[in-house]
């Protein structure tokens, strides 16, 4: 087989075609290989075209062969640029590649005349024209401000267009004075090349700049026309005063999730036909709003759905061959073949993507192709056509030597000999010639089959094969078997879910052939190795097939069959096995009679799985949770019959899907298929506003506050706040609307309204159906002031050489506009100013202060002032205080003990106070017992200080 295979001739098949080449005038690289290289026996010779026409390779010529490849030396525009296609063939046909374009890439330089200035009033839009150079293929661009490379940023209120290069800037401010030229680069391959215009000058008129409505500027096309697979970019640009915010939408569906970008730019990745449309941008400030709409068109190249293979058919047959492509515009279809054009002649019919063939001959051998081809590309599909002619040959395909066979049951011997064209068969049993009877039937392509068989039928049975090549014959011996019969067939059961069983199944057979059991469920074998445990053979005795299964489910329900078998013949016996459980799901939940807060529900029955329904479950979720939950319904109880219910206190103005359980008394069953989703209808709020509070706020101001209400509780659509308030103690009521679900506080104004004076106020939610109930009422307090009155006998002492006590008598609280929080203590060094004060800060009704960290022997002013939310009050007459001096920096010396029994004795020398420190009253005396780390503070004969000798 090795050797056939290796010496077997076929035609040429593309492994690697041209593609198409870009190459950049002035590149350094002096050649470009167009790649073709195909698989052949005997291997394939190449030739290629350019523009339809052989190129000729002579000696001396720029074009030169290397294996497949054409390599181009110095490639020139006028001469090279162009369609080429690769050919090959070997003395079985010839096959051409799909065609490849030689393009040439160049960026010429910007004109060389000057640009004129732009003046413009500040304020308003500019739009500054690229006009880019000539330049193959597409550019990049962006844009210098006075140098490089000071490169304009894209930042919502400039942006540069890809498509044209135009720079726009929608609106104009003083920090864009300067002069601009146009950056324009081209990328082709690893090669980047970059020019830029001739400057042009900005200037501003200063006016008082006006705001104004947006105007769309950069647009894109009102039809673009997109391949699928790309990346389709729109362009969408707006002047305006404030700088207008950019939407896009889809205006026949919704947005994909394939939109990357936002702003000036929409972009689709990987468009699809789902992608097609009509898209809008639109342009909104504070003053207006403009829109701009365009189609995306989308089409596609060819794409092959069907193409021929490599087929070797019978002399004289027929053939018919089809392509089928998918493409918009709807691709063409032609044929090739060895690399001519194929059209109807003779027994040949060429018709669009089909060709038929009629009594084929030896000649209609080859390579063909079939094109299919739009405005966007070609594609291309081969196969090579065999005909054949050969005398019958048995030797691939005898008739089986030993034919084994049940008696009275039927045996098939098929003959098969390699024929070209199809021979004729006869079949004998030793010389007796068979022809078709009650029992013998010899078919069209030459089976035999005998039914009915007994021990007479034993014998040779020889196939004679013949066409106009020759002839052949193949023998085989037929012998007769005991028939296979089962002897304990399996019985129906019905069993509940989760339960075992055992389906029994015995056979008898001959006894010189072996036996095999097989299990089929509703006609398909059973694996057991992939049943999850659920299928076990129950015995391993030869004549014994019985089936367990173990934790029934639904799933097992059916019609078991039992087949015993020989290489022979076969037996076969079913059952039917019913497993009872929970239902299946209903189907087709519709919603109708739709409410504000009730709608109806309707469904279908689902399989009772042999247990009757006993009742139904509705459960139902919206856009604010994922989870379902069970739903109250009328009547409360579903019963197993029924196939509608109501559904109640649902919520208004709410999105709701629905779906149905049904049980019975083996559980609840699957879920249906979710309704459709529905919103039930609006109806005024049901529940009032919560977290009603307030104060804070500027002066003369009534702060109020609460909480936003959840989507669950508006109710509908035009959902705002209504809020009532008076002065406490007064009789009428004002009121104010503040729109919005999302608002959260109101704010109220008059010149009237004392400090911290109390407000009672109410709040309720309105909608367009109406108003909901009223809150309790809260007690809200206005804004506070400063307080007005100062603390008053303030006294400062100094403690140490840096802490001071501070006290003073507190404010009257009836003199207060607003809530005390505390103090505020402020002190700086004589010579200082206030401004330049330390302070300390109390929190409460506390009247006195302890500050530490003074400088010692310094003298301080103190001053005390009230304060609270609002700010601090005015200060206090000040105090002065002098911190002490510091205590002696030098230590003891000298120091020595002695011990006498249980006590110490300790002698040092004294310690005499410099001028600046402050006099020694006394010494403190620390130890440390042992294994102890930190010492401890002790007193001298259990007083806390040691007193300084008199003498």
């Amino acid at each position: 087989c090795q050797a056939q295979s290796s010496t077997r001739s076929y035609g040429p098949v593309f492994e690697e075609q041209p593609v198409h080449t870009l190459f950049p005038e002035g590149s350094a690289e002096e050649k470009v290989t167009l790649a073709c290289r195909a698989r052949a026996s005997p291997p394939a010779t190449y030739r290629w075209k350019m523009n339809g026409t052989e190129i000729k390779m002579e000696p001396d010529s720029r074009y030169r062969l290397v294996a497949g490849d054409l390599v181009i030396s110095n490639p020139v525009k006028a001469k090279d640029a162009g369609s080429y296609q690769c050919v090959a063939s070997n003395s079985r046909g010839t096959v051409v590649s799909r065609e490849a374009s030689l393009r040439f890439g160049f960026l010429q330089e910007f004109s060389a005349e000057e640009r004129d200035p732009v003046k413009i009033t500040e304020g308003w839009g500019v739009m500054f024209a690229c006009s880019p150079p000539p330049h193959y293929p597409g550019l990049s661009y962006r844009w210098l401000l006075n140098e490089f490379p000071n490169f304009i940023p894209a930042d919502g209120r400039r942006f540069v267009s890809q498509t044209t290069g135009n720079l726009y800037i929608a609106k104009t401010e003083a920090s864009d004075l300067g002069n601009y030229s146009c950056f324009a680069t081209s990328h082709i391959d690893f090669i980047t090349k970059s020019v830029f215009s001739k400057f042009s000058r900005l200037s501003l008129a200063a006016e008082d700049a006006r705001q104004y409505a947006p105007s769309i500027k950069a647009r894109f096309p009102a039809d673009t026309y997109a391949l699928a697979g790309q990346m389709v970019t729109l362009e969408c640009f707006a002047f305006g005063n404030p700088v207008p915010r950019i939407k896009w939408r889809k205006l026949d569906g919704s947005q994909s999730s394939k939109w990357i970008g936002s702003e000036p730019l929409l972009q689709i990745q990987d468009v699809g036909f789902e992608d097609e449309g009509t898209y809008e941008c639109e342009a909104e400030n504070i003053k207006g709003r403009d829109t701009y709409q365009g189609r995306i068109i989308i089409q596609a190249q060819p794409e092959w759905l069907k193409v021929i293979a490599d087929t070797e058919a019978d002399i004289g047959s027929d053939l018919r061959w089809s392509c089928v492509a998918a493409g918009k515009p709807r691709p063409a279809v032609r044929w090739l073949r060895d690399g001519q054009p194929l059209t109807s002649q003779n027994r040949i019919e060429v018709s669009g993507g089909e060709l038929r063939f009629s009594k084929l001959v030896l000649e209609d051998s080859g390579m063909y192709q079939c094109v299919a081809e739009n405005k966007h590309g070609t594609v291309y599909a081969s196969a090579e056509l065999t005909v054949q002619a050969l005398a019958p040959d048995f030797r691939l395909n005898p008739v089986k030597r030993l034919i084994p066979a049940a008696r009275s049951g039927k045996v098939i011997i098929p003959c098969q000999p390699r024929a070209a064209p199809k021979a004729t068969v006869l079949w004998t049993k030793g010389t007796e010639l068979l022809i078709n009877s009650s029992r013998v039937t010899i078919t069209s392509d030459g089976t035999l089959i005998l039914q009915n068989i007994s021990k007479s039928d034993e014998g040779k049975y020889t196939c004679f094969a013949e066409n106009f090549m020759g002839k052949a014959n193949s023998t085989g011996i037929l012998s007769v078997r005991d028939a296979t019969k089962i002897t304990l067939a399996p019985s129906s059961a019905d069993i509940n879910v989760g339960e075992n069983l055992t389906l029994q199944c015995h056979a008898s057979h001959d006894p010189t052939m072996d036996l095999t059991f097989t299990w089929s469920l509703d006609d398909f074998p059973i694996d057991f190795d992939r049943s999850e445990g659920h299928y076990r053979r129950a015995s391993v005795k030869e004549a014994i097939g019985d089936l367990s299964i173990f934790n029934t489910q639904l799933k097992h329900s059916g019609r078991y069959t039992c087949t015993a078998q020989t290489v022979v013949d076969s037996a076969s016996e079913s059952a039917t096995l019913t497993v009872r459980g929970p239902p299946g799901p209903p189907g087709g939940v519709v919603v109708r009679d739709i409410g504000d807060t009730t709608v109806q529900l309707s469904w279908s029955r689902g399989f009772d799985n042999h247990s009757p329904i006993a009742r139904y479950i509705i459960e139902a979720r919206t856009l604010l949770s994922s989870k379902w939950k069970q739903m109250r319904t009328n009547p409360v109880n579903i019963e197993g019959n029924a196939e509608t219910a109501q559904v109640v206190n649902l919520i208004p103005w709410m999105d709701y899907e629905f779906r149905v359980l049904a049980s019975n008394i083996l559980g609840v069953g699957e879920p249906s298929l979710p309704s459709s989703k529905i919103r039930t209808k609006e109806a005024a709020p049901t529940v009032a506003p919560s977290g009603l509070s307030g104060g804070g706020g500027a002066p003369n101001e009534l702060i109020i506050n609460w909480t936003p209400t959840l989507r669950d509780y508006q109710n509908g659509d035009g959902f705002g706040y209504i809020l009532s308030f008076r002065k406490k103690g007064t009789q009428g009521w004002l009121t104010a609307r503040v729109p919005h679900a999302e608002s959260l506080h109101y704010v109220y104004r008059n010149e009237s309204i004392g400090p911290y004076t109390p407000f009672e106020v109410k709040i309720k939610a309105y909608n367009r159906k109406g108003e909901g109930p009223e809150s309790l009422t809260a007690l809200v307090y206005s804004a506070e002031e400063e307080p007005k009155v100062a603390p008053f006998r303030v006294m400062a002492k100094a403690v140490l050489a840096s802490e001071m006590d501070v006290s003073w008598e507190p404010v009257e609280q009836g003199d207060m506009t607003g809530v005390l929080l505390g103090y505020e203590i402020r002190y700086w060094k004589d010579g200082d100013k206030e401004e330049a004060a330390d302070r300390v800060r109390t929190a409460g009704l506390v009247t006195s202060a302890h500050v530490t960290g003074l400088n010692p022997n310094t003298k301080y002013h103190v001053s005390v002032r009230a304060y609270n939310r609002a700010g601090t009050g005015p200060p206090s007459p000040s105090t002065n205080v002098t911190t002490t001096k510091p205590p002696p920096k030098r230590p003891p010396g000298n120091i020595s003990w002695t011990f006498s029994g249980s006590t110490v004795s300790i002698k040092w020398d004294p310690v005499v106070a410099k001028a600046d420190e402050s006099a020694v009253t006394g010494y403190k005396v620390y130890h440390q017992p042992p294994l102890v780390s930190d010492p401890k503070d002790i007193t001298v004969n259990v007083n806390s200080d040691l007193p300084l000798p008199t003498d």
